[in-house]
């Protein structure tokens, strides 16, 4: 504690003085001496310490990709400028931000992955406050941005925030030194069209400088066309016309490439616009002329067929009402796909239909894929039904880039090794498996020998594989497994090759190897991780290719455990019969269509596969497994079927001779895309920057169907919609109701709107620009207005980061003081006014004391004489006769004094 004005206290001896030269004005009394004190300290003006000495200094370092060289070249110089100024007493912290906050040195720093698409400099000031709250109570702190000015977040709130905690914000704008800079700044074009409507597309350009810029606009990935955008003063625009003559969803790119430019990460624009065109078949399929396709057309069906799998898109699901599997493995299809169909069957009312064939079903590799759980049969083959033994190795790629830890905090190398255990887990007891861990050399971690009596010890070893360094040399690994198979006294020789797709290095004369494993009756498939794009993506294509497997291409590790049960499942455990078997009816079919079937007698050949407990069966095969043969379901919102035996092809020739087969496919197809939406209820969307508004319209007659049960709004984000959430809606008006959201940049969002037990799905949307690399300069002018209201400034020099707030450190008590002086006062009043005195605590009865009288000098004298006097006799002594007399007062008395002495 400190008092501003000592000087006061000089005032209280002379008013003491005072008290005892005038003793009318009773000062020694205790309460008026009391007040006299606090009258004193009062104008002393005494202040508490609050906060100590020294400034915590929080430093926020801007790491988005915008902001990136800049800081690089700066931050050192920065560093030890910072150190250089700062006191004995102050302290300095850092904060990394980008989309996320990081703590320089907190534990996992060094592993954490920020996104660096965003600049949440709010979120980070927020979290700087909340740090230097917890980490330094009763200190004085400042905050120093270090960044380029360009939030991607709005800075809202944050001035009041500031001051209500007394932190100052300064900031420092880490700029390139290049200022010629152009960028596309919208693109705009419809979200809907009729089919073959034209439409105008109209594509805005930003730029520093004058000058002509090329630009080039794709449609679905192919060049659509080229041009010059001349930007004058700053700015340029450029319109294009385009129709469609094909239903769906067509996606727009536009790139620009000026000569000179500071920043091409703001060159790109993308967006999306569905072409209306009524319901329609997606059939997906690896014949040429598809007997299906024309099946359906003749029924009056719009048929979408498909044979390049690799160019599907999720985004072509609009306006798809049932997609068919026709033979097709699930290896060649993109892996954003098959994700992506849970969200559209589930939510958006969607429907699938897999047919049978070789490459279908559990011999396609779709146990354990997203298509798995939706459709009404099981992949997985029951041990009994097994024919064949399989001789399989496992040949595991454990260099240095398997060591890298993935989002759930598991290494590469342990998803790799649990999917080897997945694979040793769908084995039968009489299957023969080695597994050999590669680097530079193949070491065998399993020898060939039976699953049986060893499957637990297999899988103990294959989970001790761990990551050693280096590259992982393909051919050595090849040589290892094939050189145990050959000798394999089976019919069925199997190699999986798990390799990463950007490090597979000394493929040697592996075409050579591979083409003697074919020759002798052995085949190779590979799980490559990563993508195609990859630089060694190539070898692993050739090697699946010529060794008559399949490869699985993902960049998620994660799903590698499903990838090795659906590659293990489908050499080893699914099965495609080829004997022609009989078939009988199972009275499912009634669910479908009120009228009997004609069914055919046989079938060429089926995919074995057991119906699920929710699922109905119509069709199922006379032999011992009583297969379903045609089985259906409801899922959600939408609907499943599948149909076991071929619907085209090898081993169809019966089915396609069959009278019925158009009948049959146009009512199953009928089925599973559902009814038609009453009419009086519609959907409408659009997306204004990334805000996303949807509004439903319905007319009186829905009113009291969404009156007992709300719409829904259910939203999916990203190619494969593995993450969805609902919308709340607002009743704008009566048959109105209106919902906004804010999408995240450069993710397309699909949704669905479920009324009456039925989805009406609209989509695929996508905020085509990055607002980190759109440089908007009001973003710096509302950085500036905040740091200024908190009494920041912008720093020129670094030394100046350390000057103390201005938020004092000691706290004024005057107030408090004076309070209590008020109310000593009050008190003094009362007790003047009335004579009112502090009642006595009641003591206990007791005996009364003997007087105690000390002796005179006479008395003593006398006392003397009397001791040396020879006979005893009574003297009357002088003390005697002068002892007092002692009265009694009795209580009624001392009453009756004390009324009297209260009267006057």
């Amino acid at each position: 504690m400190i008092f501003r004005h000592p000087e006061w206290f000089a005032l209280l001896p002379v008013l003491l003085l005072a008290g005892r030269l005038l003793p009318r004005l009773s000062l020694w009394r205790p309460v008026r001496l009391l007040l006299l004190v606090l009258i004193t300290a009062t104008l002393a003006q005494p202040q508490w310490r609050r906060l100590a000495d020294g400034v915590d200094l929080w430093v926020l370092l801007d790491s988005s990709v915008s902001a990136e060289q800049p800081m690089a070249r700066g931050m050192q110089e920065w560093e030890k400028l910072l150190e250089k100024s700062r006191g004995r007493e102050d302290r300095i912290f850092y904060l990394s931000y980008a989309a996320e906050v990081m703590k320089r040195g907190a534990e996992g720093a060094e592993m954490y992955a920020r996104n660096q698409t965003q600049t949440r400099t709010a979120q980070a000031i927020t979290q700087a406050l909340a740090f230097a709250q917890r980490e330094g109570p009763g200190r004085p702190a400042r905050i120093l941005a270090i960044t380029d000015g360009y939030s991607t977040e709005p800075l809202t709130g944050l001035a009041s925030k500031l001051s209500q905690q007394g932190v100052e914000l300064d900031y420092r704008l880490a700029r390139e030194s290049e200022t010629t800079d152009f960028r596309i700044s919208a693109m705009k074009l419809p979200s809907r069209a009729q089919l073959g409507e034209p439409f105008l597309i109209e594509i805005e350009l930003r730029g520093t400088a004058d000058g002509k810029v090329p630009l080039t606009l794709l449609r679905n990935g192919r060049e659509l066309k080229t041009s010059e955008v001349d930007v004058r003063l700053g700015s340029g625009a450029i319109r294009f016309t385009d129709r469609l003559p094909a239903a769906g969803v067509a996606h727009y790119e536009a790139i620009i490439l000026p000569a000179k430019d500071a920043h091409p990460g703001n060159n790109r624009h993308e967006a999306m616009i569905e072409i209306a065109g009524g319901p329609r078949v997606l059939l997906l399929t690896k014949y040429t002329d598809d007997p299906a396709a024309a099946a359906l057309q003749r029924q009056g069906f719009t048929v979408e067929t498909v044979t390049e799998l690799r160019s599907l898109r999720p985004g072509q699901l609009a306006g798809v009402k049932c997609v068919i599997f026709n033979n097709v493995p699930a290896f060649e299809l993109p892996s954003e796909f098959l994700p992506a169909m849970d969200f559209y069957v589930r939510e958006q009312g969607g429907s699938i239909l897999m047919a049978g064939g070789k490459q279908s079903f559990a011999a396609g590799g779709y146990f354990e894929s997203p298509l798995d759980p939706l459709l009404p049969v099981s992949m997985e083959m029951k041990q009994e039904h097994r024919k064949l033994m399989v001789a399989m190795a496992i040949v595991m790629d454990r260099s240095g880039s398997m060591g890298m830890n993935v989002q759930n905090g598991f290494t590469k190398m342990q998803l790799a090794d649990e999917g080897a255990a997945n694979a040793i887990r769908f084995l039968g007891p009489q299957d023969l498996l080695a597994v050999y861990a590669v680097d530079s050399e193949a070491h065998e971690m399993v020898p060939l020998q039976q699953v049986g009596p060893n499957r637990d010890k297999m899988e103990s070893a294959v989970r001790r594989i761990e990551s050693t360094g280096g590259g992982i040399y393909v051919y050595n690994g090849l040589k290892a497994a094939w050189d145990q198979l050959k000798a394999a006294p089976v019919g069925q020789r199997h190699i999986i090759l798990f390799s990463d797709a950007a490090d597979s290095e000394q493929p040697g004369d592996y075409q050579i190897l591979v083409e003697e494993i074919i020759k002798n009756g052995g085949t190779v498939s590979v799980i490559a991780l990563g993508t195609r794009r990859d630089v060694d993506a190539w070898i692993l294509d050739d090697i699946a290719k010529r060794g008559k497997g399949r490869i699985f291409y993902t960049d998620k590790a994660e799903e590698l455990p499903s990838i090795f049960s659906q590659e293990t499942v489908a050499v080893a455990r699914s099965a495609f019969i080829t004997d022609p078997v009989a078939t009988k009816a199972a009275g499912g079919w009634f669910e479908i269509s009120s009228q009997t079937f004609d069914w055919p007698a046989q079938v060429d050949g089926f995919n074995l596969s057991y119906l699920r407990d929710w699922a109905s069966q119509a069709l199922i095969t006379q032999d011992e497994y009583a297969a379903p043969l045609v089985a259906f379901g409801p899922r959600g919102t939408g609907r499943t079927a599948a149909v076991s035996f071929p619907l085209g092809g090898e081993h169809s020739q019966l089915v396609r001779a069959w009278p019925k087969y158009g009948d049959f496919l146009q009512t199953q197809v009928r089925w599973l895309m559902g009814e038609t939406l009453p009419p009086g209820i519609g959907v409408r969307h659009r997306l204004e920057g990334n805000t996303l508004t949807l509004d439903l319209l319905y007319d009186e007659e829905w009113a009291p169907k969404l009156r007992a049960k709300a719409p829904r709004v259910v939203l999916a984000h990203g190619l494969r919609a593995e993450g969805s959430h609902e919308l709340a809606w607002e009743r704008v008006s009566p048959g109105h109701y209106q919902t906004r959201t804010e999408l995240p940049e450069g993710e397309m969002v699909r949704g669905a709107v479920q009324v009456a037990g039925q989805a009406v799905s609209f989509g695929p949307v996508i905020v085509g620009t990055s607002t980190e690399w759109a440089f908007d300069e009001s973003r710096v002018e509302e950085l500036r207005r905040v740091s200024q209201t908190s009494g920041g400034r912008e720093l020129l020099e670094m030394s100046q980061a350390w000057r103390s707030p201005a938020t004092p450190r000691f706290t004024d008590l005057g107030i408090y003081l004076l309070i209590v002086t008020l109310l000593c006062l009050l008190f003094e009043a009362f007790v003047t006014r009335t004579g009112w005195k502090l009642p006595r605590l009641a003591r206990a009865e007791s005996k009364p004391r003997p007087a105690i009288i000390k002796p005179t000098r006479e008395a003593l004298q006398h006392q003397q004489r009397l001791s040396q006097a020879p006979q005893a006799q009574e003297i009357k002594t002088p003390a005697a006769e002068a002892e007092p007399k002692i009265t009694q007062v009795s209580a009624e008395e001392r009453q009756s004094r004390f009324q009297r002495a209260k009267k006057r």
